[in-house]
């Protein structure tokens, strides 16, 4: 199939590469440009069809690309300019990457003949993104619609895959012949395999404590009702991985416990495994070595049988895994409740029993508390129906930038993002965006102005408890983060709570009115 452009005979590279975007539904790029790719800018200039967001800082690019891709379930395209810009993005690609996310990177580079110049941005590009991108591809003026349309069939590919296209200032700036768009169609999901089908089954029915540890798409209600039946007729457990793309929850759909991530409660979350089954997730490992302590979870006797990995058609897969061993009637789905409300001093379970009160239905949970929001979870389960996004590379300052991403995607319903405030420093500059394109983010800082996991690791890893130097290099108190002026300055409302009542009361309202809103948490 294809598109009539209706282009000029002036057309440009740039312009073949928008149109080849749009014509595949990737009609959002998040941006922070520079001289390369000034065409490029022209070419959405010329395309109103096109959202165009800018971030201060290429983390928050990349991050709000994350955080779209997730609940659009289809790429954005994000422009960086040359090496520098693609490497000030590269933490934040790394946590995509591990989400499962889709994601087309426009790279820009000088013209190719200034290249053997050597000029002060030439970089290694290629090199740069490679380590974490699924494809890296570079154009000229001849091959930049072909190149282009390999980018956007590898971030479809799979489960959702980086794709990095570098586009040398001279590919952007040739005229060129117009040229029809075509319009791709999305590569499918790789089938299941009978074989590993049926090994799966055949250990649901041999009596063996099991698990059922899933992520990826089989995260989605509609999978989790069909895995929960399975669950109960077997008699298994049923979990998700420590770190997951996107989760959904709250009242009317499955309770479900994620592998705790401190070591020695994972480890006594297994220890009487005899056998785990892999429905798109990863056996369970510790986040960082920790002397005379394991890398790995399971018991050395556990059987692990990989049933589909990510990139497989996961639904298809549980539905033959439930039509081979049998389903109870119908899922266990949690009620909708909450416990009473906290009075008196401020404390992460406080801020998540306000949560559980007062977050509207459909809300979307952007989570990069680190240790401080752990509580969120276990008094979720019956809060009204939501999502939960989480960092998933373990790189810090993906909170603000996903949650802006998630906005953009879905512009009716609220996002809440719960950001500590060591991490949320690093892509802070993500609240200019959300006032700038009056998003419906209310931003939940946890004030505890420290790095507190970084703490607790330092006692994890037999380093001790911090000293004078240690502290210089872990505390946030000297001077103390203003996150309420920060966020005005930026042009985000914001106000301070210091006790249970006054955050809760200030939660209500900022859930309760459109617009960005950012609440400093004393705790």
């Amino acid at each position: 199939m294809t598109i009539d452009t209706g282009i000029t005979a002036s057309t440009t590279g740039a312009d073949i590469l928008c149109e080849t975007l749009l014509a595949n539904g990737i009609d959002t790029c998040f941006a922070n440009p520079g001289t390369s790719e000034m065409h490029f800018v022209a070419a959405l200039d010329r395309q109103p069809a096109m959202r165009c967001v800018l971030g201060l800082f290429e983390g928050v690019v990349t991050g709000a690309a994350d955080g779209y891709a997730r609940m659009a379930d289809k790429p954005a395209a994000t422009l960086l300019h040359l090496g520098p810009g693609l490497a000030n993005a590269l933490a934040n690609i790394h946590n995509a990457k591990r989400a499962g996310t889709a994601m087309v990177n426009v790279v820009g580079d000088h013209a190719s003949h200034h290249l053997a110049l050597d000029a002060p941005l030439t970089s290694d590009i290629e090199s740069l993104a490679r380590p974490m991108s699924h494809w890296v591809g570079r154009a000229d003026a001849d091959s930049l619609k072909t190149k282009t349309e390999e980018a956007i069939q590898a971030a479809r590919s799979g489960n959702g895959q980086i794709a990095t296209l570098i586009l040398p200032a001279d590919a952007a700036w040739s005229e060129t012949a117009p040229v029809p768009a075509v319009v791709l169609a999305p590569p499918s999901p790789a089938k299941p395999d009978p074989d590993r089908i049926r090994a799966a089954a055949e250990a649901l029915r041999a009596g063996r404590e099991t698990t059922i540890l899933v992520s990826g798409r089989a995260l989605r209600a509609d999978i989790l009702d069909i895995l929960d039946r399975i669950a109960q007729a077997s008699g298994a457990r049923l979990m998700a991985q420590q770190s997951n793309g996107r989760m959904q929850r709250g009242a009317g759909r499955i309770a479900l416990d994620r592998v705790p991530y401190k070591v020695d409660d994972a480890l006594a979350c297994f220890a009487t495994t005899e056998q785990v089954i892999l429905i798109g997730a990863k056996a369970p490992v510790a986040f960082f070595a920790y002397p005379g302590k394991p890398g790995k979870m399971l018991p050395e006797t556990c059987k692990v049988i990989d049933m589909a990995d990510a990139a497989t058609d996961l639904a298809a897969a549980v539905d033959a895994l439930g039509q081979e061993v049998g389903m109870a009637p119908a899922p266990r789905h949690v009620a909708r409740d909450a416990a009473p409300l906290a009075t008196g001093k401020l404390t992460p379970e406080a801020i998540a029993l306000a949560l559980a009160h007062h977050m509207p239905e459909q809300a979307i949970i952007c989570d990069e508390s680190v240790s401080s929001g752990r509580d969120f979870f276990r008094h979720a389960y019956g809060a009204a129906p939501h999502e939960f996004l989480q960092l998933t590379g373990g790189a810090i300052g993906l909170g603000l930038p996903m949650a802006t991403g998630a906005a953009v995607a879905c512009p009716d319903r609220k996002v809440v993002s719960l950001q500590a405030d060591g991490s949320g420093m690093y892509t802070v500059q993500a609240l200019w965006t959300q006032a700038r394109e009056a998003l419906d983010v209310v931003t939940i800082v946890f004030a505890n102005r420290r790095y507190a996991i970084l703490h607790g690791e330092l006692k994890n890893v037999g380093a001790g408890v911090a000293g004078e130097n240690a502290r210089k290099m872990l505390d946030l108190d000297n001077p103390a983060l203003d996150w309420v002026g920060m966020s005005r300055a930026m042009g985000v409302e914001a106000a301070r709570a210091e006790s249970a009542e006054s955050f809760a009361d200030l939660l209500k309202t900022a859930c309760s009115r459109r617009g960005p809103f950012l609440i400093e948490a004393v705790i």
